[in-house]
């Protein structure tokens, strides 16, 4: 007799899923309805680029007429309410993209605000706040400052107003998701808030979004309500779990074009850059990006029902409005954390026998653990779990190619944590 049951799962967290399941009727019909929008969103663009199967092929040497490249770029714009795009397959991370936006579009003795806080380690060092690093903003004598969140983790307005006000900042910069912050992720609608304060307040300020994690789990997307450029990683979100890597700048045409200077050289931007054999895969993980974002929030929002279920803080709640794909789950300990990471990781079909451990990695000051059973190495948009081993010993997920793999590593975290405790 062929067994129903591959994994042995404690009854508790069995029965806790039940429950959850149940919990989150509503919050996937939601979902759902987001999915076929931006799914139909994603066929109109495919469209409208006049997409054929000679745009599916590469070329070598300097890329000249590209017209695969030039077509991916146009797809990239129309989803994302955008004058133009710059999708490339050698962006290397979605550091790397913001990093070719912040070079690009700022110059010496220019001032970059950031209204959400510190920004996410590996940024820090690039912008020159962290470490010594030759080549960073800093070197170029650029000026980071920044406005601290209020106390619950939120963006302090009246504080942004009044120092977009007084500093008439060069570029005014937001960063969506929370990091290794337990601040929640920012909604389209708090985007926009601080998009219209500093419009109101410093017009020729241009604003700049690090969008990682929160493409398409809405149907408002950042450009649309005030974001002048936005950039991202393709290993994320917007790959569909099959762009093999990559990143994306998105936004205004003539912000575009300086980012693209930057990436090869002034003068031939967008016009060179060989695709090799990356767009069949690049355009593959465009299609698929609305269906597996919605699978990866459907995710997220069983973890974080499961989790509160069992007795955890979770941020977002799992009826909460949510501007990514991440959820935070307060543990509280340093072997719950472990054991969370070892459930991720023993879930998934690649590596599953792998134990993950905490260990040094660059643009990290603590040791980080990460899981991340992928068939795309460092692939956040397939089900992963990582985070810093320092106070308050949380977790971070995100990702899940397909809700049942998805639902099936969460609960074996939980199954890990449980039994962890029974020892």
């Amino acid at each position: 007799m062929i067994s129903l049951d591959f994994f042995d799962i404690d009854k508790r967290v069995i029965e806790a899923s039940l429950q959850a399941m149940e919990l989150c009727k509503e919050k996937f019909t939601e979902i759902e309805n987001i999915q076929e929008y931006n799914q139909r969103k994603m066929i109109k663009a495919f469209q409208n680029a006049g997409i054929r199967e000679s745009h599916l092929t590469g070329t070598t040497g300097y890329g000249y007429d590209d017209y695969g490249r030039d077509a991916l770029d146009k797809v990239y714009a129309y989803v994302f309410d955008a004058e133009d795009a710059l999708v490339r397959h050698n962006f290397v991370s979605g550091t790397h993209a913001l990093t070719v936006a912040l070079f690009g579009i700022l110059r010496p003795d220019d001032t970059v605000l950031s209204v959400t806080g510190m920004p996410y380690d590996t940024i820090r060092s690039a912008i020159g706040i962290e470490g010594n690093y030759s080549g960073s903003l800093k070197d170029f004598n650029i000026n980071f400052k920044m406005v601290d969140l209020c106390d619950d983790g939120k963006v302090d307005y009246e504080s942004v107003e009044d120092r977009i006000r007084s500093e008439q900042p060069k570029m005014v910069y937001i960063q969506r998701s929370r990091g290794y912050s337990t601040r929640s992720t920012l909604t389209w609608r708090e985007i926009k808030r601080i998009c219209d304060i500093s419009k109101r307040e410093s017009p020729k300020s241009i604003i700049m979004l690090d969008n990682c994690y929160g493409e398409f789990i809405d149907k408002i997307e950042p450009l649309s309500v005030g974001v002048d450029i936005m950039a991202g990683s393709l290993i994320k979100n917007p790959g569909g779990g099959i762009a093999p890597t990559g990143g994306y700048i998105a936004g205004k045409e003539k912000l575009v074009e300086m980012c693209a200077y930057r990436l090869t050289t002034p003068g031939t931007g967008k016009e060179i850059g060989a695709t090799l054999n990356a767009n069949r895969e690049l355009f593959m993980g465009a299609y698929h990006a609305p269906h597996v974002t919605g699978e990866a929030l459907k995710t997220a929002v069983f973890a974080s029902a499961l989790f509160e279920i069992l007795g955890y803080e979770t941020n977002p709640k799992y009826n909460d409005e949510r501007g990514d794909i991440i959820q935070l789950i307060m543990l509280g300990d340093k072997e719950k954390l472990c054991r969370f990471c070892e459930g991720v990781q023993s879930g998934s079909a690649v590596d599953s026998f792998v134990s993950p451990v905490p260990s040094d990695m660059p643009g990290y000051e603590s040791k980080v653990i990460m899981a991340a059973g992928a068939f795309t190495l460092g692939s956040s948009i397939e089900l992963s779990a990582d985070a810093p081993l320092r106070e308050p010993y949380a977790v971070w997920m995100q990702g899940g190619l397909n809700f049942h793999s998805g639902k099936l590593g969460v609960m074996l975290a939980a199954d890990k944590i449980l039994k962890d405790e029974k020892k």
